[in-house]
């Protein structure tokens, strides 16, 4: 009947009774099998004379919680004490009671983890983020050097909280702080201390966050090395301070943190300035800018005085009239090279005029000779350098010194050696600075 009614899809007319429903869950819970699961024990209800132990595990990351059961013997005849607060590996399977509607896993083996299992996982855990690179030291921020807001995440009423708030305002009275108490050890530190982060990393008015907690056990400090944590520290854009036990612990916070604090004590002397030691470095950096400002100013006297007592200062005429004297020598030295040069060109020029005077064509008409052109005919104006260019009856142009004459043409008379016909191959017929012999 059950299995009828199962198979038939549930509807407003013919829903399922609560028989089937609680039967189909049971069903497919108990098809998960056997499985081994790890955790925080947070309660455990061992009462004598009972044959069920009831416990809580408790994931120490999340806020998620599953109820065990097991034989008393499991827990009392462990060879490890299992307790609250215990880290155990269980293996069990998950069961569904129909009768009352109620999840569990019956567990058959428990497991306590010690704390050589804690240490290596640690380590592995550290390994894997170190090649991801959450512990670059090149991604540390810096810190304010005065910070306008502190966030503190700490246990409640705790020395850690105490020491770092008295330190803090022993060294700046004014200094503000934005405190969230969280667990800071247990399943449920974890949860807190993420929602504690993320609400100091959400508000601009703080500048800096430290997670502050005294010493403990490793098991303690389990929670500051736990990877959800490690991840949000790593994304906070405002610088965080890890304050995590004494100087012999290091949990993996202090690694991704942007700086580690050996104590709580020295976390608030990193992170608020020590306004005696400020006041006292603000009158020294005083001192020494007024006592080299004085040394300044007493070298510049001196170079001043030094300066004003050279020869030069105290007559400044006597460097003008040595410039000047030079100067005149120069101006003198200028001008007869400049005169010798005027007298040299000026002789070379008469010796060219007189050389061109004497090449010329009007000093070859004054020694006696004349220019004899053709006037009339073809030739006009052709100088005569032959008897055959000047036939007898040719009218003539005789250029002299002092003028000029019309002449006509007789006749000819041949050179000795010449007959009437042959040219001179010496001259140019057209030449006008032919000369003829008057």
């Amino acid at each position: 009947m059950t299995t009828g009614a199962a198979r038939t899809p549930s509807s407003p007319e013919q829903p399922w009774p609560v028989r089937v429903v609680s039967d189909q869950i049971a069903g497919w819970i108990h098809r998960l099998g056997t499985v081994w699961v790890e955790g925080q024990i947070t309660q455990l209800s061992l009462r004598p004379g009972t044959r069920t132990a009831f416990l809580t595990l408790r994931d120490p990351s999340v806020d998620n919680s599953l109820t065990l059961t097991c034989p008393p013997k499991l827990v009392s005849e462990s060879p490890v004490p299992v307790t609250e607060g215990s880290r155990v590996v269980v293996r069990g399977t998950p069961r569904f009671y129909t009768g009352r509607g109620s999840f569990s896993l019956q567990v058959t083996e428990i497991r306590p983890v010690g704390v050589g299992e804690l240490l290596a996982r640690i380590e592995r855990l550290k390994q894997a983020l170190t090649a991801e690179g959450l512990f670059n030291p090149r991604l540390k921020r810096p810190l304010p050097f005065l910070p306008g807001r502190v966030g503190l995440i700490t246990g409640r009423a705790s020395a850690a909280e105490r020491d770092v708030v008295e330190v803090a305002r022993s060294r700046w009275p004014d200094v503000r702080f934005e405190i969230r108490n969280t667990a800071v050890q247990g399943p449920s530190a974890v949860p807190q201390v993420l929602d504690a982060l993320a609400e100091l990393e959400a508000d601009p008015a703080v500048d800096v966050i430290i997670l502050a907690r005294g010493g403990g056990s490793v098991e303690d400090l389990l929670p500051f090395s736990d990877e959800a944590l490690i991840r949000a520290v790593s994304r906070c854009r405002t610088p965080v301070v890890s304050a995590i036990g004494h100087e012999p612990d290091s949990p993996l916070s202090d690694l991704v943190a942007d700086l580690r604090a050996a104590t709580p004590t020295d976390a608030a002397k990193r992170v608020v300035p020590d306004v005696a030691e400020e006041r006292r470095r603000i009158a020294e950096a005083r001192t020494r800018t007024a006592r080299a400002l004085r040394g300044w100013v007493d070298r510049e006297q001196h170079q001043l005085a030094a300066i004003r007592s050279r020869p030069v200062m105290a007559d400044p005429h006597v460097l003008v009239e040595a410039r000047a004297e030079i100067v005149d020598q120069a101006v003198r030295a200028l001008r007869r090279e400049i005169n010798l040069v005027v007298v040299t060109e000026t002789t070379s020029l008469g010796h060219l005029s007189a050389r061109l005077t004497t090449l010329g064509p009007a000093a070859t008409l004054a020694r006696g000779y004349a220019v004899v052109q053709s006037v009339a005919g073809e030739h006009d104006g052709r100088v005569v350098s032959s008897i055959d260019h000047a036939p007898a009856g040719s009218q003539l142009r005789i250029r002299v010194t002092d003028g000029a004459l019309s002449a006509a043409v007789l006749g000819t008379t041949p050179a000795a050696g010449r007959t009437a016909g042959d040219t001179d191959p010496t001259t140019d017929p057209d030449d006008p600075h032919t000369e003829e012999q008057s």
